[in-house]
């Protein structure tokens, strides 16, 4: 299914998490880890050709050595091949370059690195590759109380799938299919009536209907698509705020990863901050596998 999986690090907790998870869908489908680190402009804004840029350029470039090289043998030690790369640049473009020169066909990256300013930097960072990345991007989530088991996290037990009927949403349920197929899980097919639409409540019985049947005709199909596949599923149709409602499901379902489409590609962020997608990445304990 994947082949070739990049795990960006800064070496912080939400990094280790997200490499944890790589890990493991890279052992059920025998995948290449690649490892990189991004040394930000930022991390060197003192005068250019002074004797400090350089010395914090060669500290930085240190740390994401030894960020690449624990992440490198711990891949060793479960049997994985990888490979290690440090680079500078700015991190979401140096991100996707990498994709592009080496085939990567998934990108797993941890949400919340850091705290404070480092914490939004990275944030931005995963935000951007998922807008603008042609390969899937799953985000993942540190709890501070969370351990994150050395090899991995084993099987996927519950796959969640939130549509709205477009083909974004189609192409993550396929994504999000292939991992159930693979671990043997449950598939959950869910549709949300958006009651934050103005006018909603007063809209008549013949729209709120219509809305309902358009989303029950997208969770259906989906639902088909995993029959096909020998999987159980369940499907539902929910109403109100989108996002509180896909995470208040998961957490119901014990969902072990949710996969939703994005709105398309741009670099301009805000287009996809006000998402439902955007929402969900920023708020969810559960890893989010999303796709353009």
């Amino acid at each position: 299914m994947y082949d070739n999986i990049l795990v960006p690090t800064d070496g912080s907790p939400g990094a280790e998490n997200a490499t944890a998870r790589a890990f493991d869908l890279a052992r059920t489908g025998d995948a290449t880890i690649h490892v990189l680190h991004v040394i930000a402009p930022g991390v060197t804004s003192v005068e250019p050709d002074s004797t400090e840029r350089e010395e914090l350029r060669q500290q930085s470039e240190k740390r994401g050595r030894e960020a690449t090289d624990r992440i490198q043998e711990r891949a060793a030690d479960l049997g994985l091949d990888a490979v290690r790369t440090v680079h500078e640049g700015t991190p979401y473009r140096a991100i996707l370059e990498y994709v592009d020169e080496n085939e990567i066909d998934l990108v797993v990256m941890g949400t919340h690195g850091g705290t404070g300013g480092e914490r939004a930097h990275l944030g931005s960072t995963t935000e951007r590759v998922i807008a603008v990345a042609d390969v899937p991007v799953m985000a993942v989530r540190l709890a501070e109380d969370e351990v994150v088991p050395e090899s991995g996290y084993g099987m996927y037990d519950h796959v969640l799938i939130p549509t709205d009927g477009s083909d974004a949403a189609e192409r993550a349920a396929d994504h999000a299919l292939g991992i159930a197929e693979r671990y043997g899980a449950d598939v959950h097919v869910v549709y949300v009536v958006d009651t934050t639409i103005y006018g909603f409540e007063d809209a008549p019985r013949s729209i709120i209907g219509l809305l309902k049947q358009g989303g029950q005709n997208a969770v259906e199909e989906i639902a088909a698509n995993a029959c096909d596949r020998n999987l159980p599923v369940t499907t539902d149709i929910l109403r109100g705020v989108p996002h509180e409602e896909i995470r208040e499901y998961a957490t119901g379902v014990d969902a072990d990863v949710i996969a939703m489409g994005t709105r398309g590609r741009t670099v301009d962020t805000d287009r996809l901050l006000g998402s439902t997608t955007a929402r969900v990445v920023r708020r969810s304990d559960v890893p989010v596998l999303t796709t353009d």
